[in-house]
């Protein structure tokens, strides 16, 4: 390694199997050039990515739904939900159930967001579907339901191995749902530098579940957080800075994000995740 005034001229080098890499610079090199050259790197994918990222004594897939409902038609729609959505979970038969639904407080407005979970990975869509469409009282409601929307969208997700799993909580409690989408071929080293930084945020009971895209948007992943009002937000967040290891965290998974946003949601009366 070689030095000059103002300015460096560093050389690496290294042998393997023969071969030498050569990284050469003029520039100022700053800490973080060197971390990021020390950097742990991601080893070659040897399976999918869901059977690397998934529990494995489980086979969940998980239904993200948005639906943009008229301003006039928001509280028209919220009852129709409250009267029909709750008999879907009570169905033993059906191997699908409903873990949450919120309305949007801050983020996109007159939006309506539920969380479903099939409990028996793509074979329970398919029976799922097949026995809805034979019942009268869903598919009127949802032509009733159809005439309140502007737009609607779904993603099927799969949950981290790494997070906690998905139960119904008592409130009252806000939910903040975060949505990163990553640069392709990043969501193993994402699951990495969480893997170790979600310790730094489930001792205060915050963490609800995290996911990410199989159908739909791809590559994104969505966090799913609770507390008790923005306040409690605040200080959570703050407190995370003060644990080891998710200043690392923040630092390595920065830079895989290509775009991110953020919903406060409300519980509608009827979800499990009050």
């Amino acid at each position: 390694m070689m030095f000059k005034s103002k300015h460096l001229s560093v050389v690496f080098s290294a042998c393997y199997k023969k071969s030498v890499f050569r990284i050469s610079t003029n520039r100022c090199v700053s800490s973080s050039d060197f971390k990021n050259f020390f950097m742990p790197k991601v080893a070659p994918r040897t399976d999918s990515q869901s059977s690397l990222l998934t529990k494995k004594d489980v086979n969940h897939l998980y239904k993200l739904q948005f639906h943009h409902v008229k301003p006039e038609a928001t509280m028209a729609y919220k009852k129709l939900c409250a009267e029909f959505l709750p008999l879907v979970s009570e169905n033993s038969d059906l191997p699908i159930e409903l873990v949450g639904s919120w309305s949007c407080w801050y983020g996109d407005q007159d939006q309506i967001v539920h969380l479903w979970r099939y409990t028996d990975g793509f074979p329970a869509i398919r029976k799922t579907n097949l026995m809805l469409g034979e019942e009268a009282w869903y598919q009127n409601m949802r032509v009733e339901r159809s005439k309140m929307l502007h737009s609607r969208s779904n993603q099927l997700l799969y949950e981290f191995s790494f997070w906690n799993e998905v139960l119904p909580r008592e409130g009252p409690n806000i939910y903040e749902l975060r949505s990163y989408h990553l640069k392709p071929g990043t969501m193993i080293e994402w699951a990495n530098n969480w893997a170790r930084g979600i310790r730094a945020r489930q001792e205060s009971s915050e963490a609800v579940g995290g996911f990410f895209s199989e159908i739909g948007d791809l590559n994104v992943v969505h966090h799913l957080w609770a507390y008790e009002d923005l306040d409690h937000r605040k200080t959570t967040r703050q407190s995370a800075w003060n644990k080891s290891g998710w200043d690392n965290t923040v630092y390595y998974t920065v830079p895989l994000i290509r775009h991110m946003s953020s919903m406060i949601l409300i519980p509608l009366s009827y979800s499990p995740l009050k």
